[in-house]
């Protein structure tokens, strides 16, 4: 018993550092990809969606893969997708190759999205909360490294993006095997042994999936906001693009200690909207700094959106707590993530809208203040001590 929680924690940890390098990886070489493929900026532009949308669309899938083959067995095929198209985009020769090998490893990680909240609840019952923290902890770790190592990487090898992109593939393949050590467990049976029927059916007909669901999108859309248009934010206020690179790394920075401790804190109280409601505002505040003094209180504003990010931690630690079972939790974490991304990929593309039709970031702050409020709603009904069967 010791030893498979041993072991089902090892899986956790290494499938959530590789949850996010494909997408976090790319940004830093983006030019050189792009000279070296040819890729003009619209399909540029389509690769800063196609995370959402397979996370969205894929994801949907998971809980019927899972009922047929077990969880673990579709996390393990799942890790195996983003090592074969982590892999293979370093070979592309043309722009659609190097994004069709992007969705097929996105596409493998979507699967591991939805799954990773039900390994949890299944293995970890006694302990949803902290061991959400962990894998919360290892995600923002995995990004973060992925972002601030994969330029060093490529520069000791003569500039290569090639070989700063596809170190990534090698720290997905050691997440694989742990995972299929994990399918003959007795763990890896309980969810296809509960979850029967039409999955989405009682999702769709829940409040509290529906809180969840917009929670978790509500979260997402500032998170891409954050992602796609911060440095942008603190560079047009008269910061340095190194300062405001600092600045954004320091939003992904913050998640991986607090991570641990806000999911574990979570964990121990039948009620939640008191925290989410809290990181909302703190999400509040920063963005009308940056409205009122993007310059004057960067550091400041900064800080604020690293805490209002680990929205993102408590709403998996929610769905572990909301989910009665493990067949209940694979089937909210599904309607929920799915439909989540779903809700925030017009965000960021809108704040685009707004920034490019104003010339300024009054307007898109205005509008992300407004997303904030959205949150905080959806955030106190999810918060609320609920269960889905």
């Amino acid at each position: 018993m010791i030893r498979s929680r041993r072991l089902a924690m090892a899986a956790l940890l290494l499938g959530a550092v590789n949850m996010r390098p494909a997408v976090t990886s790319l940004g830093p070489v983006l030019a050189e990809v792009r000279a070296a493929l040819g890729m003009s900026a619209a399909v540029a532009g389509l690769l800063t969606s196609v995370p959402v949308a397979c996370f969205a669309l894929v994801g949907t899938a998971a809980p019927r893969l899972a009922r047929r083959f077990t969880a673990a067995t579709v996390v393990a095929v799942g890790l195996s997708a983003a090592v074969v198209g982590l892999a293979a985009r370093v070979f592309a020769t043309g722009a659609a190759a190097f994004a069709a090998a992007t969705a097929v490893a996105l596409a493998g990680i979507a699967l591991v999205n939805v799954l990773l909240p039900a390994v949890v609840k299944e293995r970890f019952p006694d302990r949803v909360g902290a061991v959400t923290g962990w894998y919360s902890m290892a995600l923002n770790a995995g990004a973060t490294a992925a972002a601030g190592v994969t330029v060093p990487v490529a520069a000791a090898f003569g500039g290569d993006w090639r070989v700063g992109l596809g170190v990534w593939a090698l720290l997905a393949a050691l997440s694989v095997p742990p995972w299929f050590s994990l399918r003959g467990d007795r763990h890896s049976t309980v969810a296809t042994q509960e979850v029967s029927g039409e999955v989405a059916a009682p999702m769709v007909r829940s409040p509290v999936a529906w809180a969840l669901a917009c929670y978790f999108g509500l979260q997402a859309t500032s998170a891409y906001v954050i992602i796609g248009w911060l440095p942008q934010m603190f560079r047009d206020a008269g910061l340095s693009a190194t300062t405001a690179g600092v600045l954004f790394a320091v939003t992904s920075l913050l998640g991986v200690p607090l991570s641990i401790v806000l999911s574990s804190l979570a964990g121990r109280l039948p009620n939640q909207s008191g925290i989410a409601v809290g990181l909302v505002l703190v999400g509040m505040a920063a963005y009308a700094g940056l409205w009122w003094a993007p310059n004057g209180g960067a550091w400041v504003w900064a800080v604020l959106l690293g805490v209002a990010n680990c929205s993102f931690p408590l709403a998996l630690t929610m769905i572990g707590l909301r989910g009665r079972t493990g067949a209940a939790v694979v089937r909210l974490s599904a309607f929920a993530q799915s439909t989540g991304y779903l809700i925030s990929i017009p965000g960021p593309l809108l704040v685009g809208v707004l920034y490019d039709h104003t010339g300024g970031w009054s307007a898109p702050l205005a509008f992300m203040l407004l997303v904030m409020a959205g949150q905080l709603v959806a955030g106190h009904l999810a918060g609320r001590d609920r269960e889905v069967a």
